[in-house]
């Protein structure tokens, strides 16, 4: 049996809407629904050298960190924000972040 080849596809074959990008060059956007609203989330590679700050878990991403960019359809620059990818697939579960004192109760 011979190896699997994998060939580039030809330019002029149609490319299906979930495999093209839908910002101009920018990566695979794609739109997602939450909170009743439409959001355009687009994978990053993280090779900015910028350090972020996570709003699903609190934590920094570090730079060199893939992570999702997530911001509402019709939003504007500012309303941008970068999630890590878990965060971003488990943030109907989370819930609010409560912050509490060091020795207060849990309950």
């Amino acid at each position: 049996m011979s190896p699997r080849r994998n060939r580039p596809q030809r330019a002029d074959s149609p490319e299906s809407p979930e495999t093209s990008g839908v910002g101009g060059g920018y990566g695979l956007e794609r739109t997602e629904d939450w909170r009743g609203e439409d959001w355009v989330v687009r994978p990053v590679a993280g090779s900015a050298g910028k350090h972020y700050r996570c709003p699903g878990c609190d934590q920094e991403i570090p730079p060199g960190v893939g992570h999702v960019v997530a911001w509402p359809q019709f939003g504007g620059v500012d309303d941008r924000r970068h999630w890590h990818r878990a965060c971003w697939t488990a943030r109907e579960r989370r819930g609010a972040k409560i912050l509490r004192g060091r020795n207060a109760p849990r309950h």
